[in-house]
């Protein structure tokens, strides 16, 4: 197989939704894939919050939150699938006292460049406890794409994609995040036609 014709890894990149993807769990939002191979991708929406706060999630789960400044912190709607299941999107941790790398917590996914989302309580744990990561984004469900269809979706101008910038994520205010990602490209909202893609 030619290097040219080698498929395009898209982990740890945002997908921006275009102007004429109308798709009511996608319209104008920001995906972090976590995840993009030959299977498939799957990733999580970074711009669309939820009614509920952190501080609200903990409660039900009856686990104190022992971090103030995530008290107010919004839970993010992550996409249409397992929308009760939770993922958390967070700066690396390496296990206390261990000298691998192995992950923290007991369900990781360690992304190629520098982020690590997890799936199971212990993470939540942690947070209760007032320790944790320092900088995480807690969604419920999440987003995926099955064997070529994320390529069709791009080939269709649905999605312009960009390397991720974790400040995107993490340090800007949810309402600016779709035009922060399109700076990434050096684009404007009113630079894309909605008609894009559309003959």
């Amino acid at each position: 197989m030619p290097a040219d014709s080698a498929p395009v890894n898209l982990t740890h990149h945002f997908l921006i939704a275009m102007p004429g993807l109308e798709d009511e769990a996608f319209a104008r939002s920001v995906v972090y894939l976590c995840e993009h191979g030959p299977q498939g991708a799957l990733g999580l929406v970074i711009n669309k919050p939820s009614e509920i706060n952190l501080q609200h999630l903990f409660d039900k789960l009856d686990l104190p939150l022992q971090r103030a400044d995530l008290s107010e912190a919004l839970v993010f709607q992550g996409g249409p699938l397992q929308t009760e299941r939770g993922f958390v999107l967070h700066d690396p941790m390496t296990a206390a006292g261990s000298d691998s790398d192995a992950p923290a917590y007991a369900s990781t996914l360690v992304i190629p460049g520098g982020l690590e989302m997890t799936t199971s309580r212990d993470v939540l744990e942690a947070l209760s406890s007032g320790v944790g990561p320092r900088r995480v984004l807690v969604s419920l469900g999440y987003s995926a794409w099955g064997e070529g269809q994320l390529e069709s979706e791009l080939g269709e101008n649905s999605w312009l994609t960009v390397g991720a910038d974790p400040a995107v994520i993490f340090d800007t205010p949810v309402e600016q995040r779709y035009d922060r990602a399109l700076g990434l490209l050096g684009l404007q909202a009113w630079m894309l036609s909605p008609d894009v893609g559309h003959a």
